[in-house]
C-alpha cells in the first residue's frame, strides 16, 4: 500500500480508505473482521459520519485496542457552535477515543457554509476542540462545485471530500487547484455509488489522478477491501482495454447519471433532486434500504410530487430525462 501526505494536516495515510456507509449492513462480529482485513490491507485512513446510523459505533468497536494503527475521520450536518460541539463528543464516544483525527463539515450549502463561519457557527466548536487536542484537523465534504470553490478560500480547511469518477469530473479543476494550496482531496463516490460495477477499472481510474490523496471506497467486506487494495495497489497505467471500456461506461451512464451540479433547481413543486436520486442510488446498489427510506421520507418533496413541468430538464446541462427518473423513483420507494 502506498502511502501520502494528507495536505496541509501533515497526516500520512494510505493511498486507499475505508469509506463508512456500508459498514451498517454489518454486525459488530463481521465489522471486526471487515478491519482486520483492512489492517492487513496496509489501510490506515477510516471515514465515517455522525448521519451514517452505526457506522462510528462499528468502527469504534472493532479497532479498541488498536485506535493508534489509524486515521480516523468523520463529518456532520451540523451548523452551529452547541450541535458541533455536541457531536464532536458523541464521535469520540462512538469511537472509543479520546481525539479524532480529522472532522469535517458534512456537505454544506453555500449559504449553510456562511452559517458555520459566522460568529455561533459549527466553526467555534471546531476551533475550540481542536485546542483542547479533541481533534486534529478540520475539513469539509461537498457535491457542487460552487462549495469546493468556496471551500479552498477558507483558511481553516484543511481537506476536501468530493465526488470523482469515470462519470463525474465537474472538479477536476479545482482538485488541481486543491493541489496547489496543498488542501488534501479525498475522493469519494470513485464507483460513483455503486453504479460503476467494474471496481478494479473505476478505483485504478481514480488513483490514476495525481491530484487524489486518497481514494475512498465503501465497504463491508473482506474480500471487496483485498479486491480494491489490489486494484489501487497496480500502476500500471490503463491498458487500451480498460481505457475503452471506461469510454464506454461514461457513454452508456451518462445519458441517466445525475451528477448532483443543482442547476436543475428550483423546481418548481419544490423537489430537491439530485438527493432523490443520491437516496434512491442508496436503497438500489448500497443494499442500505431502511436507511435510504428513512432518508427519503425526511426530504420536504418527493418524486412523485413532480408535475412533469420539464423546466428542470431545460436548465440541466447533461440533458437528463429527469422526468423519468424521477418516475423510477417514485415507483422504488412507493411515493
Amino acid at each position: 500500500m502506498e502511502y501520502v501526505t494528507l495536505g496541509k494536516t501533515g497526516l500520512r495515510v494510505s493511498r486507499m480508505g475505508l469509506g463508512g456507509i456500508p459498514i451498517q449492513r454489518v454486525d459488530a462480529e463481521a465489522a471486526k473482521k471487515l478491519l482486520d482485513a483492512v489492517e492487513a490491507a496496509g489501510i490506515n485512513y477510516i471515514d465515517s459520519a455522525r448521519g451514517y446510523s452505526v457506522s462510528e459505533e462499528r468502527i469504534g468497536q472493532a479497532i479498541e485496542g488498536r485506535r493508534e494503527k489509524f486515521v480516523l475521520a468523520t463529518k456532520t450536518m451540523s451548523r452551529d457552535r452547541e450541535g458541533m460541539a455536541r457531536d464532536i463528543e458523541t464521535s469520540l464516544k462512538n469511537f472509543r477515543t479520546d481525539y479524532i483525527d480529522l472532522y469535517q463539515v458534512h456537505n454544506p450549502s453555500l449559504e449553510q457554509l456562511e452559517q458555520v463561519c459566522a460568529p455561533g457557527g459549527a466553526l467555534e466548536a471546531l476551533l475550540e476542540a481542536r485546542e483542547a487536542g479533541k481533534i486534529g484537523h478540520i475539513g469539509l465534504t461537498a457535491h457542487k462545485p460552487e462549495v469546493f470553490r468556496r471551500a479552498l478560500e477558507l483558511p481553516w480547511v484543511e481537506t476536501v471530500m468530493f465526488p470523482y469518477n469515470l462519470v463525474e469530473n465537474q472538479g477536476t479543476e479545482l482538485m488541481e487547484r486543491a493541489r496547489e494550496l496543498n488542501v488534501g482531496f479525498i475522493n469519494m463516490k470513485s464507483l460513483a455509488g455503486g453504479a460503476i460495477e467494474d471496481a478494479r477499472l473505476a478505483l485504478r481510474f481514480a488513483a490514476a489522478n495525481p491530484n487524489v490523496s486518497v481514494v475512498l471506497p465503501g465497504m463491508y467486506s473482506p474480500e471487496e477491501v483485498a479486491h480494491n487494495a489490489a486494484a489501487v495497489a497496480d500502476a500500471s497505467p490503463l491498458t487500451e482495454e480498460e481505457l475503452a471500456k471506461a469510454e464506454a461506461l461514461r457513454r452508456e451512464l451518462g445519458a441517466s447519471f445525475c451528477r448532483r451540479c443543482g442547476y436543475c433547481a428550483p423546481c418548481t413543486v419544490n423537489i430537491d433532486i439530485p438527493n432523490n436520486f443520491i437516496f434512491h442510488g442508496y436503497l438500489s446498489r448500497y443494499g442500505l434500504a431502511d436507511w435510504a427510506r428513512g432518508r427519503y421520507d425526511a426530504l420536504a418533496a418527493h418524486a412523485s410530487d413532480c408535475v412533469a413541468c420539464g423546466a428542470c430538464e431545460e436548465r440541466c446541462p447533461y440533458q437528463l430525462p429527469i422526468r423519468e427518473m424521477l418516475k423510477r423513483v417514485a415507483a422504488d420507494f412507493g411515493r
